[in-house]
Parts: C-alpha cells; structure tokens; sequence
C-alpha cells in the first residue's frame, strides 16, 4: 500500500491542475470580441431604385385626311424633316377647284349687278329730284311724281339685294378654298415624320391616318411614382437616366412637372423631366431607366 501522504500530494496536484484548467477558460471567454449589431434603419445607405420610363416628345400626332379622296402626290416620307405648313400630300383636287371656279365666275356676276344697281340708283335718284322740282312749280303731276318715287325705291332695295348676293357668293368661294385647303395634308408643327401610312393612288376616306408627325426636341421623360414611394421628386430636381438597351449610356433631365393627383388604379401619380443636353442618338420611343438621389435640387 501507498503512503497516505502520497495520496494527498497526488489530490493536491490533480487540484492544481483543475484549477489552471478552469482559469485559462475564463481568460479565452473574456478575450472574446463582442458580438456584431446590426446599425440603425437609419444609419443605412439608401440604394435609389431605378424606374422605368420613355423617351417622348411634348407634340405627337397622327395627320387624318379631312375629305375623302384619291392620294394624287407625296412629298414627304419616313425621316422626313418638314417645316410647320409644309404640304406632306395631296388629294384629287379637280372636283373642288371646278366648283370654285363656277363660284367665283357667280361672285363677279353679283359684283357687276351690285355696280349697275348703284348706277341705276343713281340715276332715278336723279329723276325724283326733278319730278319733285317740276311738281313744286306746279310743272309735273302727283302720278309722274309717284312713279318717280317708286323707281328709286325699287333701285335702292334691288341694290342691297345684289349686295346681299355678293356676300353669299363670297362665303361659298371661302367655303371652297377651305374645301380646297383641306385637299393638301399639312404639317401643323416642324418636326420629323416617323411613319407614313398611305400610298400614292389610294383612296382615302375622311379620317383616314395618312402621316404620324413628331416634334424634333425637346425630349422629355415621362414616368410614374408609387404614392408610397418615400421619394419625392419636385420641380428642377435633377434625375439620372440610362438606356435600357445599354445601362453605359447615361443622360441627365431636370423635373418640370408633377402631378398633383394620384391615380386611383395604380396608386401612382405621374412626372415629367426634360433631358439637358441630350446626346443626338437618343429618340423618342426609347426605353430608359432612371433613378436619382435626395439631395436638394438645385438652385
């Protein structure tokens, strides 16, 4: 048998170790760093969101033919660059410019009568004052008197009827230049034609889209805002967009317009920005993407 004493110093030292065992843990544990907290929602960066948009234009529109008729000449085609009033097309003509003719042939009929009636006027004006002279004297007789009377009261009221006629015929050769006009299909406003919907010899049916015409610049944005979208653009903020066919692309716009009411179907309310500078490949019908910061916008 082992020596008590033995015994104890083996206790004493398995002791021992124990505790340096149980220490040295608690030294690892507290040399630990502290676990990561997430920051603040406030403290986080904002990524702006990218909205999509289109490239438009301010003026757009699809030319109608206001008469029916037979496409007799085209001046214009896709790409054309027109000028405000320059004539695109033609109609057949022929049918209108025969009834003004006869109008204003009729016009200077009325104008002839309205010029002998004045004469005539004239003149039995000229016989009642001697009919009235000579009957004064004693010279002429109440009749001759009468008749004189009635003469020159039937020339004034024939007068003011031929009168009457030359402003009738004038509104009918108006009526017909503005039938006239109405042959020729015209460009309302300069811009560029981006399509072209008739063919020289086609007959057209009043209403008929014959030109869509659109305005050259200045190209605008227009795109919609969640009403809950904490974002909130205002007049001359400036936003940033790229092409969606080629995010490289980039171009800045400057609000001008946004609308106070909000749409009830999409809960959206609607922007408009016009593009500063815009680079000459861009469009109108292009897709874009934009997106912006919240800093204030310039003064």
């Amino acid at each position: 048998m082992r020596p008590r004493g033995t015994w104890f110093a083996a206790i004493a030292l398995a002791a021992a170790a124990t505790g340096c065992t149980a220490d040295s843990g608690s030294e690892r544990v507290a040399a630990a760093p502290p676990a990561r907290t997430a920051p603040p929602a406030s403290a986080a960066a904002v990524v702006p969101r990218e909205i999509p948009a289109v490239l438009t234009v301010e003026h757009e529109v699809d030319l109608q033919a206001e008469l029916d008729g037979v496409v007799t000449e085209m001046s214009a085609d896709e790409g054309s660059k027109v000028e405000s009033g320059a004539v695109l097309a033609r109609l057949d003509s022929r049918q209108v410019e025969t009834q003004l003719e006869e109008a204003r042939a009729d016009l200077k009929v009325s104008e002839y009568n309205v010029k002998y009636n004045e004469a005539e006027l004239h003149a039995n004006q000229a016989r009642l004052e001697r009919a009235q002279l000579m009957f004064k004297e004693g010279l002429g007789s109440k009749a001759d008197l009468d008749e004189a009377e009635f003469k020159a009261k039937g020339s004034t009221y024939d007068l003011e009827s031929w009168k009457a006629n030359v402003e009738k015929r004038r509104a009918e050769v108006r009526s017909l230049e503005l039938q006239l006009d109405k042959t020729r299909i015209r460009a309302p406003f300069a811009g560029v034609i981006s399509r072209r919907y008739i063919r020289q010899g086609e007959m057209l049916a009043k209403g008929a889209p014959c030109y869509r015409l659109s305005q050259l610049g200045p190209l605008l944005l227009e795109f919609q805002i969640p009403e809950t979208d904490p974002r909130k653009p205002v007049a001359e903020l400036e936003v940033r967009g790229t092409l969606a066919s080629d995010p490289n692309r980039g171009f800045q716009a400057r609000v001008t317009r946004v609308s106070p009411v909000v749409d009830a179907a999409s809960g959206s309310y609607e922007v408009t920005a016009e593009l500063i500078s815009p680079p000459a490949e861009l469009k109108p019908g292009m897709a874009v993407r934009i997106s912006w910061s919240d800093a204030a916008p310039r003064p």
